[in-house]
């Protein structure tokens, strides 16, 4: 690993990430080039490609460590209806958190479509709880993918009208739906 001779330490593929995630938080995906990150990180621009080969390259290792920091919740025993809600809540967190790299993955389905992630395979086990058949995970999880995120795309364009108590309470009542919903479907 090469060593910045401004920096003085390695550059690490978290740093790397961190970094361009802040970048996009603040200016958007359109705002993060290989030369501003560089900058940021202190490095010349042509380190960063010993590390990741392009722009597009990073913002599919940006979103793949994104969704690696999402608090998913533990095979613990809880009732799946509880995983579920948790899981829900992460996701719906991490999109108000990163508008702009979640709206981003969601007009790259490429991105967000690699079931190997381990937000899907949180939602595949939580799903297995819940009596999905095998045959039918994919299936499942992607319809529920869809429910979700069309429920905070509805909300962050302003499509829900404003609840007094929070957005929280849209949410929740929206999970709470979903939920009754597979419960009366699987029985």
């Amino acid at each position: 690993m090469a060593v910045s001779a401004r920096r003085g330490t390695p550059l690490t593929i978290e740093e790397i990430s961190s970094t361009a995630v802040r970048l996009i938080d603040e200016g958007g995906v359109e705002g993060l080039s290989m030369r501003k990150l560089a900058a940021e990180l202190d490095v010349n621009p042509m380190s960063l490609y010993h590390h990741v080969e392009s722009k597009e390259a990073l913002l599919g290792l940006v979103c793949a460590t994104a969704a690696q920091r999402m608090h998913m919740p533990p095979d613990d025993g809880a009732p799946w209806q509880d995983q579920l809600k948790a899981l829900a809540l992460a996701y719906h967190r991490h999109a108000r958190e990163h508008p702009a790299l979640w709206g981003y993955v969601h007009t790259h389905p490429q991105l967000i479509n690699d079931h190997r992630l381990v937000i899907w395979q949180t939602l595949y086990r939580i799903l297995r709880l819940a009596g999905v058949p095998e045959p039918e995970l994919r299936r499942t999880s992607e319809i529920l993918n869809a429910f979700v995120s069309g429920f905070i795309v509805a909300e962050t364009h302003g499509h829900m009208s404003d609840d007094p108590e929070g957005v929280d309470r849209n949410f929740d009542t929206a999970v709470h739906l979903i939920i009754n919903g597979m419960v009366s479907f699987s029985a």
